[in-house]
Protein backbone atom coordinates (compact mmCIF):
# COMPACT_ATOMS: atom_id res chain seq x y z
CA UNK A 1 0.00 0.00 0.00
CA UNK A 2 1.22 3.42 -0.90
CA UNK A 3 1.82 5.99 2.01
CA UNK A 4 -1.49 8.16 1.93
CA UNK A 5 0.52 11.58 1.61
CA UNK A 6 2.24 10.40 -1.25
CA UNK A 7 -1.10 9.88 -3.05
CA UNK A 8 -2.28 13.11 -1.89
CA UNK A 9 0.70 14.96 -2.84
CA UNK A 10 0.42 13.26 -6.44
CA UNK A 11 -2.88 14.53 -6.84
CA UNK A 12 -3.05 17.73 -5.42
CA UNK A 13 0.34 18.38 -7.73
CA UNK A 14 -1.62 17.10 -11.41
CA UNK A 15 -4.35 19.27 -10.28
CA UNK A 16 -2.21 22.17 -10.00
CA UNK A 17 -0.50 21.63 -12.90
CA UNK A 18 -4.13 21.12 -15.03
CA UNK A 19 -5.20 24.09 -13.59
CA UNK A 20 -2.02 26.33 -13.91
CA UNK A 21 0.02 24.36 -16.67
CA UNK A 22 3.41 24.75 -14.45
CA UNK A 23 5.07 21.60 -12.39
CA UNK A 24 4.68 22.56 -8.71
CA UNK A 25 4.77 20.80 -5.47
CA UNK A 26 2.04 20.15 -3.24
CA UNK A 27 3.72 19.96 0.13
CA UNK A 28 1.46 18.30 1.96
CA UNK A 29 1.88 17.96 5.73
CA UNK A 30 -0.06 16.35 8.05
CA UNK A 31 -2.30 19.00 9.69
CA UNK A 32 -0.99 20.86 12.42
CA UNK A 33 -4.49 20.87 14.14
CA UNK A 34 -6.34 17.71 14.30
CA UNK A 35 -9.69 20.08 14.40
CA UNK A 36 -8.50 21.04 10.76
CA UNK A 37 -8.55 17.40 9.51
CA UNK A 38 -5.40 14.64 8.65
CA UNK A 39 -3.72 16.38 6.32
CA UNK A 40 -3.06 19.74 4.30
CA UNK A 41 -1.93 21.23 1.56
CA UNK A 42 0.69 24.33 1.63
CA UNK A 43 1.71 24.07 -1.96
CA UNK A 44 -0.82 26.54 -3.34
CA UNK A 45 0.61 29.67 -1.84
CA UNK A 46 4.06 29.55 -3.30
CA UNK A 47 2.20 28.55 -6.92
CA UNK A 48 0.28 31.75 -6.75
CA UNK A 49 2.99 33.82 -5.68
CA UNK A 50 4.58 32.51 -8.99
CA UNK A 51 1.84 33.47 -10.89
CA UNK A 52 0.76 36.51 -9.71
CA UNK A 53 -2.47 35.72 -8.87
CA UNK A 54 -5.05 34.98 -5.70
CA UNK A 55 -3.96 31.87 -3.81
CA UNK A 56 -7.41 31.44 -2.15
CA UNK A 57 -9.01 32.09 -5.82
CA UNK A 58 -6.46 29.40 -7.02
CA UNK A 59 -7.11 27.02 -4.49
CA UNK A 60 -10.47 26.59 -5.37
CA UNK A 61 -10.23 26.08 -8.76
CA UNK A 62 -7.52 23.54 -7.93
CA UNK A 63 -10.06 21.72 -5.51
CA UNK A 64 -12.64 21.89 -8.33
CA UNK A 65 -10.13 19.80 -10.59
CA UNK A 66 -9.21 17.46 -7.49
CA UNK A 67 -10.80 13.82 -7.10
CA UNK A 68 -9.77 11.91 -3.84
CA UNK A 69 -13.02 11.15 -2.91
CA UNK A 70 -11.93 7.59 -2.15
CA UNK A 71 -9.71 8.71 0.57
CA UNK A 72 -11.18 11.86 1.77
CA UNK A 73 -14.09 13.87 3.20
CA UNK A 74 -14.36 17.09 0.46
CA UNK A 75 -11.52 19.47 1.14
CA UNK A 76 -12.30 22.29 2.43
CA UNK A 77 -9.96 25.55 2.06
CA UNK A 78 -8.13 27.50 4.64
CA UNK A 79 -6.82 31.01 5.57
CA UNK A 80 -4.91 32.09 1.84
CA UNK A 81 -5.12 29.37 0.17
CA UNK A 82 -4.32 26.06 2.26
CA UNK A 83 -6.48 22.80 1.09
CA UNK A 84 -7.36 21.00 4.31
CA UNK A 85 -8.17 16.71 4.16
CA UNK A 86 -10.03 14.60 6.24
CA UNK A 87 -9.65 10.68 5.87
CA UNK A 88 -12.80 9.41 4.83
CA UNK A 89 -13.65 6.61 8.01
CA UNK A 90 -14.55 3.55 5.24
CA UNK A 91 -10.92 4.23 3.56
CA UNK A 92 -9.08 3.96 7.35
CA UNK A 93 -10.82 0.75 7.78
CA UNK A 94 -9.83 -0.59 4.77
CA UNK A 95 -6.78 0.22 5.20
CA UNK A 96 -6.46 -1.33 8.54
CA UNK A 97 -8.00 -4.45 7.52
CA UNK A 98 -5.23 -4.76 4.92
CA UNK A 99 -2.57 -3.95 7.14
CA UNK A 100 -3.99 -6.92 9.65
CA UNK A 101 -4.26 -9.62 6.55
CA UNK A 102 -0.53 -8.74 5.42
CA UNK A 103 0.83 -12.23 5.60
CA UNK A 104 4.26 -10.95 5.18
CA UNK A 105 3.91 -8.45 8.62
CA UNK A 106 4.74 -5.70 6.04
CA UNK A 107 2.05 -3.76 7.72
CA UNK A 108 0.90 -2.91 4.42
CA UNK A 109 3.74 -0.81 3.26
CA UNK A 110 5.53 -1.30 -0.29
CA UNK A 111 9.12 -2.37 -0.92
CA UNK A 112 10.93 -0.39 -2.93
CA UNK A 113 10.75 -0.74 -6.64
CA UNK A 114 14.34 -1.05 -7.18
CA UNK A 115 16.16 -2.43 -4.14
CA UNK A 116 19.52 -1.89 -3.46
CA UNK A 117 22.66 -3.58 -2.52
CA UNK A 118 24.00 -1.44 0.98
CA UNK A 119 26.84 -1.99 3.18
CA UNK A 120 26.27 -0.11 6.70
CA UNK A 121 29.17 -0.03 8.99
CA UNK A 122 28.39 0.29 12.95
CA UNK A 123 29.02 -0.40 16.13
CA UNK A 124 32.96 -0.65 15.70
CA UNK A 125 34.27 -1.84 19.45
CA UNK A 126 38.20 -2.28 20.15
CA UNK A 127 39.84 -5.43 20.84
CA UNK A 128 40.89 -6.02 24.23
CA UNK A 129 39.08 -2.93 25.24
CA UNK A 130 35.05 -3.63 26.67
CA UNK A 131 32.42 -1.37 24.97
CA UNK A 132 31.23 1.08 26.41
CA UNK A 133 28.52 3.64 26.19
CA UNK A 134 29.97 5.41 23.36
CA UNK A 135 29.24 2.13 21.88
CA UNK A 136 25.69 2.45 22.52
CA UNK A 137 24.09 4.90 20.04
CA UNK A 138 26.60 3.17 16.43
CA UNK A 139 25.27 0.84 17.91
CA UNK A 140 21.52 0.99 17.88
CA UNK A 141 21.49 3.45 15.09
CA UNK A 142 23.13 0.86 13.13
CA UNK A 143 20.88 -1.80 13.84
CA UNK A 144 17.55 0.61 13.26
CA UNK A 145 19.15 1.71 9.72
CA UNK A 146 19.42 -2.15 8.89
CA UNK A 147 16.22 -2.93 9.85
CA UNK A 148 14.28 -0.48 8.14
CA UNK A 149 16.64 -0.62 4.93
CA UNK A 150 15.91 -4.64 4.82
CA UNK A 151 11.99 -4.26 5.88
CA UNK A 152 12.26 -2.05 2.33
CA UNK A 153 13.38 -5.44 0.33
CA UNK A 154 16.84 -3.90 0.05
CA UNK A 155 19.88 -6.27 0.65
CA UNK A 156 21.72 -5.46 3.61
CA UNK A 157 25.49 -6.55 4.44
CA UNK A 158 26.51 -5.30 8.26
CA UNK A 159 29.78 -5.00 8.83
CA UNK A 160 31.70 -4.82 12.34
CA UNK A 161 34.86 -2.69 11.49
CA UNK A 162 36.38 -3.25 14.56
CA UNK A 163 39.71 -2.05 15.35
CA UNK A 164 42.03 -5.02 15.49
CA UNK A 165 45.39 -3.83 14.00
CA UNK A 166 48.22 -1.48 14.19
CA UNK A 167 50.59 0.28 17.51
CA UNK A 168 47.24 -0.76 19.92
CA UNK A 169 47.75 -4.28 18.90
CA UNK A 170 51.50 -4.21 20.41
CA UNK A 171 50.66 -2.61 23.33
CA UNK A 172 47.88 -5.39 24.70
CA UNK A 173 50.47 -8.20 23.28
CA UNK A 174 53.52 -6.73 25.07
CA UNK A 175 51.06 -5.41 28.26
CA UNK A 176 50.19 -9.36 28.65
CA UNK A 177 54.05 -10.62 28.56
CA UNK A 178 54.52 -8.42 31.41
CA UNK A 179 56.78 -6.02 30.06
CA UNK A 180 56.75 -2.60 31.44
CA UNK A 181 53.94 -2.96 33.03
CA UNK A 182 55.41 -3.85 36.45
CA UNK A 183 57.71 -1.16 38.00
CA UNK A 184 60.87 -3.40 38.99
CA UNK A 185 60.99 -4.36 35.49
CA UNK A 186 61.44 -1.42 33.58
CA UNK A 187 65.13 -0.53 34.27
CA UNK A 188 66.24 -3.79 32.40
CA UNK A 189 62.64 -3.55 30.46
CA UNK A 190 62.78 -7.43 30.66
CA UNK A 191 59.65 -9.36 29.75
CA UNK A 192 58.36 -11.23 32.85
CA UNK A 193 56.89 -13.97 30.90
CA UNK A 194 57.59 -15.76 28.06
CA UNK A 195 55.08 -16.28 24.91
CA UNK A 196 54.85 -19.63 25.68
CA UNK A 197 53.67 -18.91 28.97
CA UNK A 198 51.23 -16.17 28.13
CA UNK A 199 49.80 -18.06 25.40
CA UNK A 200 49.47 -20.91 28.14
CA UNK A 201 47.67 -18.75 30.51
CA UNK A 202 44.79 -17.85 27.59
CA UNK A 203 44.28 -21.66 27.00
CA UNK A 204 43.77 -22.19 30.46
CA UNK A 205 41.05 -19.37 30.63
CA UNK A 206 42.97 -17.00 33.00
CA UNK A 207 43.32 -14.08 30.61
CA UNK A 208 39.95 -12.11 30.84
CA UNK A 209 38.72 -9.00 28.96
CA UNK A 210 39.22 -6.73 32.03
CA UNK A 211 42.81 -8.03 32.38
CA UNK A 212 43.39 -7.20 28.51
CA UNK A 213 42.06 -3.57 29.01
CA UNK A 214 43.97 -2.87 31.81
CA UNK A 215 47.23 -4.07 31.03
CA UNK A 216 47.02 -1.48 27.81
CA UNK A 217 46.03 1.26 30.14
CA UNK A 218 49.18 0.21 32.03
CA UNK A 219 51.24 0.15 28.96
CA UNK A 220 49.84 3.69 27.73
CA UNK A 221 49.98 5.37 31.14
CA UNK A 222 54.12 4.62 30.97
CA UNK A 223 55.38 4.04 26.88
CA UNK A 224 55.97 7.93 26.79
CA UNK A 225 58.03 8.24 29.46
CA UNK A 226 60.29 5.32 28.48
CA UNK A 227 61.69 5.13 25.23
CA UNK A 228 62.51 1.36 25.72
CA UNK A 229 59.21 0.46 26.42
CA UNK A 230 57.77 2.82 23.23
CA UNK A 231 60.87 0.98 20.83
CA UNK A 232 59.77 -2.55 22.15
CA UNK A 233 56.18 -1.90 21.67
CA UNK A 234 56.98 -0.80 18.08
CA UNK A 235 59.05 -4.06 17.53
CA UNK A 236 56.21 -5.91 18.89
CA UNK A 237 54.07 -4.66 16.70
CA UNK A 238 56.31 -5.32 13.74
CA UNK A 239 56.80 -8.49 14.42
CA UNK A 240 52.64 -9.16 14.85
CA UNK A 241 52.21 -7.54 11.38
CA UNK A 242 55.40 -9.47 9.93
CA UNK A 243 53.04 -12.99 10.87
CA UNK A 244 55.20 -13.85 13.56
CA UNK A 245 53.25 -17.31 14.39
CA UNK A 246 53.21 -17.03 18.98
CA UNK A 247 52.11 -13.27 18.74
CA UNK A 248 49.36 -14.11 15.59
CA UNK A 249 48.31 -16.71 18.18
CA UNK A 250 48.36 -14.39 21.01
CA UNK A 251 46.61 -12.09 19.34
CA UNK A 252 43.88 -13.77 17.17
CA UNK A 253 42.90 -14.81 20.86
CA UNK A 254 42.78 -10.90 22.61
CA UNK A 255 40.39 -10.90 18.96
CA UNK A 256 37.84 -14.31 20.47
CA UNK A 257 37.91 -12.64 24.10
CA UNK A 258 36.77 -9.54 22.98
CA UNK A 259 34.32 -10.58 20.49
CA UNK A 260 32.68 -13.33 22.82
CA UNK A 261 31.99 -10.33 25.35
CA UNK A 262 30.55 -7.87 22.56
CA UNK A 263 28.26 -10.87 20.82
CA UNK A 264 26.89 -11.41 24.29
CA UNK A 265 26.03 -7.41 25.02
CA UNK A 266 24.73 -7.54 21.17
CA UNK A 267 22.27 -10.18 22.53
CA UNK A 268 21.31 -8.62 25.13
CA UNK A 269 20.35 -5.60 22.99
CA UNK A 270 18.59 -7.89 20.82
CA UNK A 271 21.14 -6.16 17.94
CA UNK A 272 21.33 -8.14 14.68
CA UNK A 273 25.24 -7.99 14.73
CA UNK A 274 27.16 -11.65 14.71
CA UNK A 275 30.53 -12.86 14.36
CA UNK A 276 30.35 -13.28 10.75
CA UNK A 277 29.53 -9.78 10.11
CA UNK A 278 33.16 -9.00 11.69
CA UNK A 279 35.29 -7.48 9.21
CA UNK A 280 38.20 -5.39 11.16
CA UNK A 281 41.35 -3.40 10.00
CA UNK A 282 43.57 -6.68 9.98
CA UNK A 283 41.42 -7.85 7.17
CA UNK A 284 42.84 -4.91 4.77
CA UNK A 285 46.39 -5.51 5.97
CA UNK A 286 47.18 -6.78 2.29
CA UNK A 287 45.25 -4.54 0.30
CA UNK A 288 46.81 -1.32 1.74
CA UNK A 289 50.45 -0.93 -0.42
CA UNK A 290 47.78 -1.47 -3.19
CA UNK A 291 46.05 1.60 -2.16
CA UNK A 292 48.96 3.64 -2.08
CA UNK A 293 50.14 2.22 -5.09
CA UNK A 294 47.42 3.25 -7.16
CA UNK A 295 46.66 6.59 -5.53
CA UNK A 296 50.10 7.61 -6.90
CA UNK A 297 49.16 5.93 -10.56
CA UNK A 298 46.47 7.77 -10.72
CA UNK A 299 48.46 11.01 -9.13
CA UNK A 300 46.46 11.76 -6.98
CA UNK A 301 48.96 10.52 -4.07
CA UNK A 302 51.84 12.74 -3.70
CA UNK A 303 55.34 13.01 -1.25
CA UNK A 304 55.24 15.75 1.00
CA UNK A 305 57.93 15.41 3.89
CA UNK A 306 58.26 11.44 3.33
CA UNK A 307 54.86 10.96 3.66
CA UNK A 308 52.30 10.04 0.87
CA UNK A 309 49.42 12.43 0.96
CA UNK A 310 46.51 12.81 -1.09
CA UNK A 311 45.13 16.55 -1.36
CA UNK A 312 41.39 16.48 -2.02
CA UNK A 313 39.59 19.61 -3.14
CA UNK A 314 38.15 22.06 -1.41
CA UNK A 315 39.62 20.87 2.10
CA UNK A 316 41.62 23.80 3.32
CA UNK A 317 43.31 24.32 7.16
CA UNK A 318 42.45 27.64 8.77
CA UNK A 319 45.13 28.98 7.06
CA UNK A 320 43.72 28.60 4.11
CA UNK A 321 46.31 25.99 2.85
CA UNK A 322 44.73 23.04 1.18
CA UNK A 323 44.70 19.64 4.00
CA UNK A 324 46.64 16.76 3.34
CA UNK A 325 44.75 12.96 3.77
CA UNK A 326 47.88 10.91 5.25
CA UNK A 327 47.63 7.48 3.54
CA UNK A 328 51.33 6.28 4.64
CA UNK A 329 53.47 7.92 6.90
CA UNK A 330 57.32 8.98 6.52
CA UNK A 331 58.54 5.58 8.28
CA UNK A 332 56.06 3.53 5.98
CA UNK A 333 52.95 2.77 8.30
CA UNK A 334 49.61 3.26 7.19
CA UNK A 335 47.04 4.98 8.72
CA UNK A 336 43.02 5.14 9.46
CA UNK A 337 42.23 6.51 5.85
CA UNK A 338 43.85 4.28 4.10
CA UNK A 339 42.31 1.12 6.14
CA UNK A 340 38.86 3.13 5.37
CA UNK A 341 39.80 3.16 1.34
CA UNK A 342 40.96 -0.34 1.81
CA UNK A 343 37.59 -0.73 2.69
CA UNK A 344 35.61 1.14 0.45
CA UNK A 345 37.48 -0.66 -2.67
CA UNK A 346 36.33 -4.37 -1.14
CA UNK A 347 33.11 -2.99 -0.41
CA UNK A 348 32.46 -2.02 -4.28
CA UNK A 349 34.56 -4.33 -5.65
CA UNK A 350 33.93 -8.13 -3.94
CA UNK A 351 30.70 -7.22 -1.97
CA UNK A 352 29.49 -5.48 -5.00
CA UNK A 353 27.39 -2.33 -2.71
CA UNK A 354 25.47 0.13 -4.45
CA UNK A 355 25.14 2.46 -1.19
CA UNK A 356 27.90 2.12 1.62
CA UNK A 357 26.75 4.20 5.13
CA UNK A 358 28.49 4.92 7.89
CA UNK A 359 27.30 5.23 11.18
CA UNK A 360 30.17 7.16 14.08
CA UNK A 361 29.73 10.13 15.81
CA UNK A 362 30.34 13.77 14.42
CA UNK A 363 34.16 14.22 15.36
CA UNK A 364 34.81 12.01 12.34
CA UNK A 365 32.99 14.08 9.59
CA UNK A 366 35.97 15.71 8.49
CA UNK A 367 37.67 12.25 8.19
CA UNK A 368 35.12 10.83 6.10
CA UNK A 369 34.28 13.36 3.79
CA UNK A 370 38.03 13.80 3.01
CA UNK A 371 38.08 9.88 2.59
CA UNK A 372 35.19 9.68 0.61
CA UNK A 373 36.23 12.97 -1.65
CA UNK A 374 39.70 10.44 -2.54
CA UNK A 375 37.40 7.27 -3.13
CA UNK A 376 35.31 9.19 -5.80
CA UNK A 377 38.49 11.00 -7.17
CA UNK A 378 40.38 7.42 -7.39
CA UNK A 379 37.06 6.47 -9.30
CA UNK A 380 36.65 3.55 -6.66
CA UNK A 381 33.46 5.22 -5.71
CA UNK A 382 31.64 6.64 -8.66
CA UNK A 383 28.37 4.56 -9.22
CA UNK A 384 28.46 3.70 -5.20
CA UNK A 385 26.68 6.28 -2.46
CA UNK A 386 28.65 6.86 -0.10
CA UNK A 387 26.56 8.14 3.49
CA UNK A 388 28.03 9.46 6.90
CA UNK A 389 25.16 8.98 9.55
CA UNK A 390 26.32 10.97 12.46
CA UNK A 391 25.59 11.53 15.89
CA UNK A 392 26.40 13.64 19.11
CA UNK A 393 29.11 12.68 20.91
CA UNK A 394 28.39 10.58 24.24
CA UNK A 395 30.73 12.68 27.06
CA UNK A 396 31.66 11.90 30.53
CA UNK A 397 31.21 13.93 33.71
CA UNK A 398 34.15 16.58 32.70
CA UNK A 399 31.62 17.46 29.55
CA UNK A 400 34.05 15.98 27.52
CA UNK A 401 33.99 12.62 24.71
CA UNK A 402 34.70 9.65 26.35
CA UNK A 403 38.71 8.10 25.99
CA UNK A 404 39.68 4.45 27.19
CA UNK A 405 43.06 5.40 27.78
CA UNK A 406 42.55 8.40 29.80
CA UNK A 407 40.73 6.42 32.59
CA UNK A 408 37.32 4.68 33.61
CA UNK A 409 34.17 5.56 31.52
CA UNK A 410 30.97 3.42 32.30
CA UNK A 411 31.02 0.51 30.78
CA UNK A 412 27.92 -0.72 28.57
CA UNK A 413 27.48 -4.25 30.19
CA UNK A 414 27.26 -2.55 33.95
CA UNK A 415 24.71 0.38 32.79
CA UNK A 416 22.56 -2.48 31.10
CA UNK A 417 22.95 -4.50 34.11
CA UNK A 418 22.00 -1.15 36.09
CA UNK A 419 19.33 -0.70 33.90
CA UNK A 420 17.76 -3.93 34.08
CA UNK A 421 18.32 -4.13 37.71
CA UNK A 422 16.26 -0.50 38.00
CA UNK A 423 13.45 -1.89 35.70
CA UNK A 424 12.89 -4.98 38.42
CA UNK A 425 13.02 -2.95 41.16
Amino acid sequence: MKPVIDILEERISAAMRQVSGEDAPAIVKPATDAKFGDYQANGVMALAKKLKTNPRQLAQQVVEKLDVSDICEQPEIAGPGFINLRLKTDFLSKALIEISADSKNHLGISGVDKPQKIVVDFSGPNIAKQMHVGHLRSTIIGDCICRVLEFLGHTVIRQNHIGDWGTPMGMVIYGLAGAGVEKHALKDNRQLRSWQEVLAEINKGKVRLNNLEENYKKIVAIEKNYPAVAANIRKVTNQLQGHDPELKSIWKAACEITLRESSDIYSVLGVNLFIDDVKGESSYTDDLPDVVRELKQAKLGVESEGAVCVFPEGFKNKEGEPLPLIVQKSDGAYLYATTDLAAIRYRIGELRAERIIYVTDSRQALHFDMVFAVAKKAGWSKDTDLVHVTFGSVLGENGKPLKTREGENVKLKDLLDEAVERAKA
